[in-house]
């Protein structure tokens, strides 16, 4: 048997791309909160042209994490996100087996809080504009991934749960 060790972890820092929305989970008093987030890479092409792409990430973040998101994190805040990734698969509406992977949140943290002033307004549309001809497709996958139904898919554990 091996003694080598892996290692599952994520840090982010980006904006986010939808309000989150939470959850209160009854059975296992536990809130949960699932959000959209952003990240901008660049390149220089063949052509000296500089490229910006866009990388959506799910984020799915459990209790005080949940609670700190929701009191402190909207849509276009720039966070610093440490986590693991998780898988998950789930069937189609034409019945054909999916899967996605999600970041679940270990530590958040708010670098930057959005305004509602126009201008912030106006940049965050620039910013979430960049790299739109790159994440087009993911920006679609991400929306269409379906939703746990809560009342019928709680497991007795919070790390088998995927509340998307």
């Amino acid at each position: 048997m091996s003694h080598v060790r892996s290692l599952n972890r994520v840090i982010l820092v980006g904006r986010v791309g939808r309000e989150p929305e939470i959850t209160h989970i009854p059975s296992l008093e536990k809130d949960v909160a699932k959000f959209s987030v952003a990240t901008t890479e660049g390149y220089m092409s063949k052509n000296n042209e500089w490229k910006d792409i866009t990388e959506w990430h799910n984020i799915v973040a459990w209790g005080w994490n949940a609670k700190k998101v929701e009191k402190n994190v909207n849509r276009g805040a720039m966070v610093l996100i440490e986590g693991k990734i998780k898988s998950r698969k789930w069937k189609d509406k034409n019945d054909q087996d999916r899967k996605t992977f999600e970041i679940h949140v270990d530590n958040l943290v708010v670098l930057e809080k959005s305004s509602s002033n126009d201008t912030t307004k106006n940049n965050q549309e620039a910013y979430y504009k960049q790299g739109e001809e790159d994440s087009i497709s993911s920006k679609t996958e991400i929306e269409s991934i379906p939703s746990m139904d809560i009342n019928n898919d709680i497991p007795s554990d919070e790390s088998d749960v995927d509340p998307f």
